[in-house]
């Protein structure tokens, strides 16, 4: 197995080494929503970066919304997804190879509306920040 560098947020790696240890983010949620599990290649240290984000699928594509709770800078993973765009995605047991890109404009507020009907509380972390909170879709 190809060695991953898990996060170094405990909650966060707790998720993450629940579904390598099931290998399925099946019954893995954040306040009772679903995730998927992504890797990332790191922007400098070219390491797999497993990164659990909430689940936002449409016609299987798949969002990756870069809130961090709303904090003021970006996550270290939106560098890494800049950075390397193709990425893997496990939704429950299945796993894609994808390749993301950073949206703009209406395709941005369309994906936005898309994540904020999965996971409310991205409405509440944009409010939280005076930055616009990046989205990607990977395809």
């Amino acid at each position: 197995m190809t060695e991953h560098e898990l996060s170094p947020t405990d909650w966060v790696r707790a998720q993450t080494e629940r579904i390598l240890e099931q290998g399925t983010t099946d019954g893995v949620e954040v306040l009772d929503r679903p995730i998927v599990l992504f890797t990332t290649i790191g922007a400098k240290s070219g390491k797999k970066r497993l990164v659990p984000l909430m689940r936002v699928e449409h016609n299987g594509h798949y969002a990756l919304v870069a809130s961090k709770g709303g904090a003021p800078e970006h996550p270290s993973w939106y560098h890494n997804v800049k950075a390397h765009p193709q990425l893997t995605a496990q939704d429950g047991d299945k796993v894609f190879e994808l390749t993301a890109r950073e949206l703009e404009g209406d395709e941005r507020q369309l994906w936005w509306d898309r994540a904020v009907a999965a996971y409310p509380q991205y409405a509440e972390y944009q409010t939280n920040t005076d930055r616009l909170i990046p989205v990607f879709v990977a395809e």
